[in-house]
C-alpha cells in the first residue's frame, strides 16, 4: 500500500509544478481531488467496483503527462481523426488530450449551440461557477484522478428547446509513447433540447503504450433526450480508464451505447442517476475482445425517483486469452415506486482460454416496482454453425455470421440509422480480424 502511494505521488507530483491550466478556484478544486486520489492511489481488487479489474496490477503506475503536440503529431493525428470520423457529423477533435481547433469543425454547428474548450472555461474567472460543475469530484479515485489532471476537454451546452443536428463527434486521438492523457468534458442539455454526441478513442500511426483518462459529466435537462455513442479502439497496448457521470431529467430520455473492440487495458464506468420522474434509460453495450485484452464495462443506475424505465442489454465476444467483465447494478431508492428497470448480459467465448465475468446486481429498496435481471455465457451453437453450412455457407463465413448477429442484438437498439451504421461498420472491422 505504501509503495503504491508512492508511485501515485511520483506519478503526478510533477503535474501541478507544470502548470496545469485554472485561475481561482481551480487550483483548490483540483488539490481537494487529489488529496481524494492521493488517499488511496490506484484503486485495485480489494474495492469491490473494482474486483476484476485491478489497475494496480494491470497498469502499475501513472505515466507522466504527455506534452503539447507539435506539428508531426497534429500531422498524425489529422489522419486518424479523418478516417475516424462518423459521416454527417461535427467533428471535434483533441490530441493528446488538448482540443485542436484547426482540425474541428465548429462553424457546422448552430448559432445557438456554445462549445469551448475546458482550458478556456478553467482560466476564464467569469465562468468560475461553470468549472467548479465540470471538474466535479467523487470519491471514485479514477474520477478524483481526471479532475486534478484534466488538461483539457470540451463544454458544450444546447439551450432550451434546440436540437443538436447533425451529431457532435469528439474524435481522442493518442499519438505519444509511454505517456497519459487527461481529458475532461461537460454537457448540458436545456429543457426540451435534442442531441447526438459520439466519442471516439484512436490511435495515431506510432502512438503505443499509451494511457488515456476520460471523464464526462452530462445533464439532460426535463423532456430533452441524448444519444450518446462511445468507441474505444485504442491502440493495442494502451490503457483506456473512461467515466461518465449522468443526471437524467423529468420525461427525459438517454439513449446510451459503449463498445470497447482494442487496448490492453480498457474500463469504463458509467453512472447514470434517473433524477425526474417518467425518465427512461437504454444503455446497452459490447465489449470485443481477443489477444490479451482486459475489458470492462460497469454501469450503475440509480432509480432516485418514481415512474421511470430503463433497460440495458450488454453482449461481450471473448476469443483468444481475452477476458471481459460487466457489472451492471440497478439502485431503486424508497421513493422510487413504480419503477421497471430489466438488465441482461450475455457473453459469447470462442476460445478455451477466453474469460467473461458477469456480475448483475439489483438493491431494490422500494415496493410496488418491476425488476428483473439475467447473464448467460458460452460457446457458439454447433448445430446452428452446421445448419448454416448446409445451406451452402462456409464454416468461417457461418460462425462469422453468428457472431454478427449476437453482437448486433445490442447495436440494432442505436436509435439513429447513421450512428447505428458507423458502430456496426467499426465492429465487422474486428470481426474480419482488425483491431
Amino acid at each position: 500500500m505504501k509503495q503504491a502511494k508512492a508511485r501515485a505521488k511520483r506519478a503526478t507530483g510533477d503535474v501541478f509544478a507544470a502548470q496545469l491550466p485554472g485561475v481561482a478556484p481551480v487550483p483548490e478544486i483540483r488539490a481537494r481531488a487529489f488529496e481524494i486520489y492521493k488517499s488511496a492511489g490506484l484503486p485495485h481488487r480489494r474495492m469491490e467496483n473494482w474486483k476484476y479489474t485491478d489497475p494496480r496490477a494491470l497498469i502499475g503506475e501513472v505515466l507522466p503527462l504527455a506534452p503539447r503536440p507539435d506539428a508531426d503529431a497534429i500531422a498524425r493525428a489529422k489522419v486518424s481523426a479523418k478516417q475516424a470520423a462518423a459521416h454527417q457529423a461535427v467533428k471535434l477533435v483533441l490530441v493528446d488530450g488538448i482540443f485542436t481547433p484547426h482540425l474541428s469543425h465548429l462553424g457546422e454547428l448552430e448559432n445557438e449551440i456554445v462549445v469551448r474548450s475546458l482550458r478556456e472555461v478553467v482560466e476564464d474567472a467569469a465562468t468560475a461557477d461553470l468549472a467548479g460543475l465540470v471538474l466535479l469530484t467523487t470519491s471514485n479515485p479514477a474520477i478524483s484522478l481526471n479532475a486534478a489532471m484534466a488538461t483539457d476537454g470540451l463544454v458544450i451546452t444546447v439551450p432550451d428547446g434546440a436540437a443538436l443536428n447533425p451529431p457532435i463527434h469528439i474524435v481522442h486521438v493518442a499519438t505519444g509513447c509511454s505517456v497519459s492523457t487527461f481529458t475532461r468534458s461537460y454537457l448540458q442539455l436545456g429543457k426540451a433540447a435534442h442531441a447526438a454526441v459520439v466519442e471516439s478513442f484512436v490511435a495515431a500511426e506510432g502512438a503505443s503504450g499509451y494511457q488515456a483518462n476520460d471523464a464526462i459529466i452530462a445533464l439532460v435537462g426535463d423532456e430533452a433526450s441524448l444519444s450518446h455513442i462511445r468507441v474505444a479502439a485504442d491502440a493495442c497496448d494502451a490503457a483506456n480508464i473512461s467515466s461518465a457521470i449522468v443526471a437524467v431529467g423529468a420525461g427525459a430520455k438517454l439513449d446510451f451505447f459503449s463498445m470497447t473492440c482494442s487496448g490492453s487495458v480498457s474500463r469504463y464506468q458509467g453512472f447514470i442517476t434517473l433524477a425526474g420522474e417518467g425518465a427512461k434509460l437504454s444503455a446497452n453495450g459490447v465489449n470485443l475482445v481477443r489477444g490479451k485484452l482486459h475489458a470492462d464495462t460497469t454501469i450503475v443506475v440509480d432509480h432516485a425517483v418514481p415512474y421511470c424505465t430503463s433497460r440495458e442489454k450488454f453482449r461481450a465476444v471473448v476469443d483468444d486469452c481475452g477476458r471481459s467483465v460487466f457489472h451492471g447494478r440497478i439502485v431503486v431508492r424508497p421513493a422510487a415506486r413504480k419503477t421497471d428497470a430489466a438488465l441482461t448480459t450475455r457473453a459469447l467465448l470462442l476460445s478455451d482460454q477466453a474469460e467473461a465475468d458477469n456480475k448483475p446486481e439489483l438493491e431494490i429498496l422500494a415496493d410496488d416496482v418491476t425488476c428483473g435481471h439475467g447473464a448467460t455465457s458460452g460457446a457458439l451453437d454447433e448445430n446452428l454453425v452446421f445448419n448454416l453450412r448446409a445451406r451452402g455457407l462456409s464454416e468461417k463465413d457461418a460462425r462469422m455470421l453468428l457472431i454478427k448477429a449476437f453482437v448486433g442484438e445490442a447495436i440494432e437498439e442505436i436509435a439513429s440509422k447513421n450512428l447505428r451504421e458507423f458502430v456496426t461498420v467499426r465492429a465487422e472491422h474486428w470481426l474480419r480480424g482488425g483491431g
